[in-house]
């Protein structure tokens, strides 16, 4: 039994609906809202700063185009039914939409942002009869750590006691060949929830394919003969329509890999759709996405569940060029190194400014340069420790991305969200 892989498969592999983040504030919420059924008098929202920056501009499933955190929470305290988890955004109905708008212009739902380094979303209600609730979620996206029904607590838990935080240890611990052998020894329970991974977000890609944004237009430029129609053309567009959907808020639910649907994109679709494009054997490409899921969790072991830097692109990104150096080299420890060691090497430094619509373009250039980096790696060639910040091994070059991340970065989600209130102003 691959307890590792099954354990980042059941914490951060999971359909979401909708942006993450926005997601999980719908979701705090409607934990609190199912305690109590009354008018709803006052909602007071606290979130990370990159909880924030990612609820920002992105647009809300179910919600005819409209966009942002307050709305999430809003529709999440009126829908009140946890138990759909991250595809919460499922009971979102015009009538429930109207009623969240009226909650935001009486001015009924705030959000304010709480300096904290870790994940973290706290929802407190305040209803017309006085009666009070509170939720937390933290450490995760699903981890309901705290909830309070008018003055009882019901839960009351650290998230670094839970089996959720043990993994990310034992993950933290791992070595990139152990990583390997978690991946093979996948099994066919695994395997197969792997793959209906691989096929939900083939399907958000055929919805994005709808949609006149980025993935249309690497297709007319393929169209026009200005990009040649190859593998990697063709899968950056295929990856950028799926992108494209989500970040348009369509209702579709992409599989996610880091908690992340844009990372599930990347870690699941990349590897699945390279894999049968080079007819690689089904039960080696699933594998391979296995290991995508167990590097992706890896490399935010250490940057943290929500980092300065892009996710999407760079730590879904390692998991994705490893898939595809194993699918055609097996357990190749060096060539799959070098893969690791290319990408982070070639946009390692890449910001996240919240999620919204140009997310897609940094999913095409994290599959450009995973595509390169591991067909670069197979050959044998790559960038080693004697260049920049790469590692003498994949596990600390992703170490030192991490420290330039979380120390050399520090102020960078500050900067940016200070920058975003002043626009959303």
């Amino acid at each position: 039994m691959s307890t590792l892989l099954k354990q980042v498969l059941k914490h951060q592999v999971y359909p979401a609906m909708g942006c993450t983040e926005p997601v999980a504030v719908a979701l705090c919420a409607a934990n609190a809202a199912a305690l109590h059924k009354g008018e709803i008098k006052k909602a007071v929202v606290w979130v990370d700063s990159a909880t924030f920056k990612n609820g920002l501009g992105v647009r809300i499933p179910n919600t005819e185009g409209e966009r942002g955190n307050l709305l999430a929470a809003a529709l999440g305290l009126l829908i009140a039914k946890p138990k759909l988890g991250m595809e919460i955004l499922k009971g979102a109905t015009p009538a429930l939409l109207k009623e969240a708008k009226f909650l935001l212009e009486q001015k009924a739902v705030t959000i304010k942002v709480k300096k904290r380094k870790d994940f973290y979303i706290e929802v407190n209600l305040l209803y017309k009869d006085g009666y009070k609730a509170k939720a937390v979620i933290s450490g995760g996206h699903t981890s309901l750590n705290y909830l309070e029904d008018n003055g009882k607590i019901l839960i009351d838990k650290k998230p670094e006691l839970e089996d959720k935080g043990d993994f990310k240890k034992v993950l933290a611990r791992s070595s990139l060949a152990d990583l390997i052998r978690e991946a093979q020894n996948a099994d066919k329970e695994d395997l197969a929830y792997i793959k209906k991974g691989a096929l939900m977000n083939m399907r958000a890609a055929k919805e994005g394919a709808k949609l006149k944004k980025v993935g249309f237009y690497l297709s007319d430029l393929v169209d026009k003969k200005m990009l040649d129609n190859n593998l990697i053309n063709s899968t950056k567009i295929l990856a950028s329509r799926a992108a494209d959907a989500r970040m348009d808020g369509i209702a579709i639910p992409v599989m996610s890999s880091g908690e992340s649907g844009n990372q599930g994109i990347v870690a699941v679709l990349v590897p699945y759709y390279v894999g049968k494009y080079l007819k690689v054997k089904e039960k080696t490409i699933l594998q391979s996405i296995a290991l995508s899921h167990l590097l992706n969790g890896y490399v935010k072991a250490f940057t943290g569940d929500l980092a300065p830097i892009c996710g999407c692109a760079i730590a879904a990104g390692v998991g994705a060029s490893a898939a595809i150096v194993y699918q055609q080299k097996g357990a190749d420890l060096k060539a799959i190194t070098l893969a690791i060691n290319n990408i982070i090497s070639d946009i390692g430094g890449m910001l996240c400014d919240g999620a919204k619509s140009g997310c897609a373009l940094k999913v095409v250039s994290s599959v450009d340069s995973a595509l390169r980096a591991a067909f670069m790696g197979i050959n044998y060639y790559g960038i080693t420790e004697v260049e920049g910040f790469i590692g003498e091994s994949a596990e600390k070059t992703i170490q030192n991305l991490s420290r330039i991340s979380t120390v050399g970065m520090v102020k960078v989600d500050n900067t940016i969200v200070d920058i975003m209130k002043k626009k959303n102003k």
